[in-house]
């Protein structure tokens, strides 16, 4: 029988709603969101609007969906999508795009999930007989399977001014904007408001047990409510849910440099065992067991026989820091790690 989960580093999508945020939830005025009557809904989504520098947001179930409804309003079926070739939306949504959109991805490589301007022009070739419009290009910040990395704000820059140069839009996923924010010391509203349309999403380090807000254009997000009923999305009391975003919004942003220094922290311990880390850009460490003799089934599955649990891509191990594990929680890591490794 496996142990009980005592240090859950699998990913920040683990935190639980804290006290505080039950408190919230409960005392939520609520109305029909479906109708656009809820209005904690409605203060939520002009909260994210204007924190990302967009007119309006519309709230949604999950952060999928955001990248589903997201990219279907920007594009037609059969034209191109371009992205990091390590991206969420074609690595880890189970080929959503090509389903709901009806669109191909033509990737991009990267180093730890950024490209360059210069890395991206060849693919904003024009469409033919031959080959697919290029209409949108996707960004991911933080970048998950790169590492948790940070796009550096002028190569971002450089690579939304291109794509509008060429007239395509961008799309950005912004899972764990605000643990770039933090890292980097630039505003939601520099990163976000410089692209087409850009989301973030609440369940991950920030904390709420559901939801995620996409922002853009009001014709666009009026555009993405069309999208919203079709894929089930529409909702009815959901300021419940709202209400916990809200609070998030309010209390747990500033907290995820916690989260940073934890993982920095779990970084050392693991590179002091003489595991190979990838650097540690945010809340997320990246390992490659192999640098000890061991498969990283073989680590992943001796920390979850003593109770701290971390996933596995490939060869790879990530470990995600959130703000369920404290710094108790990162000393016992380690300490398990010792004994799997020794």
């Amino acid at each position: 029988m496996a142990s009980e989960i005592l240090v859950d580093l699998y990913s920040d999508t683990q935190t639980r709603p804290s006290a505080a945020m039950r408190e919230a939830m409960a005392a939520a005025e609520v109305g029909d969101e479906q109708q656009r009557g809820d209005p904690t809904v409605t203060a939520l989504c002009r909260e994210v609007a204007e924190r990302l520098g967009h007119e309006a947001a519309v709230f949604l179930p999950t952060g999928t969906m955001c990248n589903l409804i997201g990219v279907a309003t920007h594009v037609a079926p059969g034209d191109a999508v371009i992205m990091e070739h390590l991206g969420h939306v074609l690595r880890s949504e189970t080929g959503g795009i090509g389903v709901v959109s009806g669109a191909v991805v033509d990737t991009v490589r990267g180093e730890r999930g950024v490209f360059t301007a210069a890395e991206l022009a060849p693919a904003l070739e024009p469409g033919n007989a031959y080959r697919p419009p290029p209409t949108l290009v996707c960004l991911e910040q933080t970048h998950n399977l790169g590492g948790g990395t940070v796009w550096p704000l002028d190569t971002y820059t450089e690579v939304v001014e291109l794509a509008h140069d060429h007239g395509l839009r961008v799309h950005l996923d912004g899972a764990r904007l605000f643990n770039a924010v933090v890292a980097s010391d630039v505003a939601a509203d520099r990163w976000a408001g410089q692209v087409d349309s850009a989301w973030i999403d609440f369940t991950k380090g920030l904390g709420a047990p559901l939801g995620a807000v996409l922002a853009g254009p009001t014709d666009y997000i009026e555009r993405a409510w069309r999208w919203k009923h079709r894929l089930g999305g529409a909702m009815r009391q959901a300021g419940i849910a709202a209400a916990a975003c809200r609070y998030a919004l309010a209390n747990n942003v500033a907290r995820l440099a916690d989260d940073h220094l934890r993982a920095q922290a779990l970084a050392v311990g693991f590179e002091e065992l003489g595991l190979a880390v990838e650097p540690v850009e945010s809340n997320m460490v990246w390992a490659a067991p192999a640098s000890v003799g061991l498969s990283a089934e073989a680590f992943a599955k001796g920390l979850r026989s003593a109770g701290v649990r971390i996933s596995m891509v490939g060869d790879r191990v990530r470990a995600v820091t959130h703000l369920d594990v404290d710094d108790d929680g990162i000393a016992r890591a380690i300490g398990v790690a010792k004994e799997v490794i020794g």
